[in-house]
Parts: C-alpha cells; sequence; structure tokens
C-alpha cells in the first residue's frame, strides 16, 4: 500500500475523493470485513484505518458522511512558499480556475565572519522581507478577490515562510481559512502548484497493520 511512515505507528495514505469506496473494498480484500465506528474503521484481522477529512470539507464524523460528501465540489486556496519563491492558486475541483508564481532572490548563508558577515546579514535580512511583502501580494492577488468562496486555505512549503506571508495585516481573512494541513513540497513551481491540489483534495487515512503475535 505504500505511504508516509506515522510518528506515532502506521502509515499515513493519501486517497483521492473519488476512489474512497475502491480503497475500503482493497482494504476489505487484505484484512477481511470491517466495522466503522466513527472515522475508523476495524478489520477481522485486527487491521485499522483512521480517515482524516479534506480540508474544507466540513465536521464530518462518520464514514458514511465522508463517504457521501468526500467528492462534493468545493475551492480551496493553496499558498506554498520557499525561501524567495511563492506560489498561490485557486483550484475548483482538480483544476486551477487561478494561479500566480513568483521567484525572488534571498542569498544563502555565509562562514564570513566579522564587518562583511554583518553586511551580509543586513542584505539577506533585507531580501527576505522584500520576498514576504512580494508573497503577500500575489497571495492577496489572487486568493483575496475569492475569499467568500474559498473552503479552506491549503499551505505547504516551508512553515516559516508560509507564516511570515500570512502575518500581512490585510491577508487575515485568508489567515483565518488557513487549515491544519501542510503539504511537504519542494520550491514552488506551477507544476508542483497543480500536483499540490492532489494532496490539498486527498483523503488521508493512517493505517495500522496487524500485530503479529511472537
Amino acid at each position: 500500500m505504500g505511504g508516509r511512515q506515522a510518528a506515532g505507528g502506521g502509515r499515513w495514505v493519501d486517497v483521492a475523493p473519488e476512489r474512497l469506496p475502491r480503497w475500503l473494498e482493497n482494504f476489505a480484500k487484505r484484512h477481511g470485513s470491517y466495522t466503522a465506528d466513527g472515522l475508523t474503521v476495524t478489520a477481522a484481522d485486527g487491521a485499522r484505518a483512521e480517515f482524516e477529512p479534506q480540508p474544507g470539507g466540513g465536521d464530518v464524523q462518520e464514514l458514511a458522511e465522508l463517504l457521501l460528501t468526500a467528492t462534493k465540489p468545493r475551492t480551496l486556496g493553496l499558498l506554498l512558499a520557499r525561501k524567495g519563491a511563492v506560489a498561490a492558486g485557486v483550484a475548483a475541483g482538480t483544476g486551477l480556475i487561478a494561479s500566480k508564481v513568483d521567484t525572488h532572490y534571498v542569498q544563502g548563508r555565509t562562514a564570513a565572519g566579522g564587518w562583511s558577515q554583518q553586511r551580509f546579514a543586513r542584505r539577506r535580512d533585507n531580501q527576505a522581507k522584500a520576498a514576504t511583502a512580494d508573497g503577500a501580494a500575489v497571495a492577496g492577488r489572487i486568493l483575496l478577490p475569492r475569499v467568500r468562496e474559498i473552503a479552506a486555505l491549503i499551505t505547504g512549503g516551508d512553515r516559516a515562510a508560509v507564516d511570515a506571508i500570512l502575518a500581512a495585516r490585510d491577508l487575515k481573512p485568508l489567515a483565518d481559512l488557513r487549515a491544519d494541513r501542510f503539504l511537504d513540497v519542494p520550491e514552488p513551481r506551477h507544476a508542483v502548484l497543480v500536483e499540490a491540489i492532489a494532496a490539498a483534495r486527498a483523503v488521508r487515512v493512517l493505517v495500522k497493520d496487524p500485530q503479529v503475535e511472537a
């Protein structure tokens, strides 16, 4: 099944909303019939799957409700930032309806010392501030006009860079929509933004295999 290892055990799997019923069928084939309790299913062999609803999907508490609402059309905001690059987009279903990618040069760190180091640090700080301001401008230009349509804002990249952008006073309506889900993405580019839509829409499932007795 693959997936990413979870800190507390098990692994996280992203399931496209449209594939959720088939995923459950395959889970039953591998582990036996299951019973559902809220958003957790337990199979005959002891395997468990805990479902995390998508951002913007509302207060879903039961698996049956999740199956009914997972594919419901919704508009999501995307804000990805890393160092001097930012990508903002509005996704309706599986496609982008508005987007903008921008890059701003920010120097890397150096081992130089003394006055040279201080001048470098000031220059780098100014570049970082300019990148943050540009990122906030991009987010405002792309996302704010549609803020009333957006069910949730999904962010990703470098958390500190995203936090700095959303700290802009004008972006508070967006910050209020920010979901807990944070995407691990490379330097934002248009292709990365497009790929992020699937991760933003996915139903995340924590799968725990049955314990094998020694």
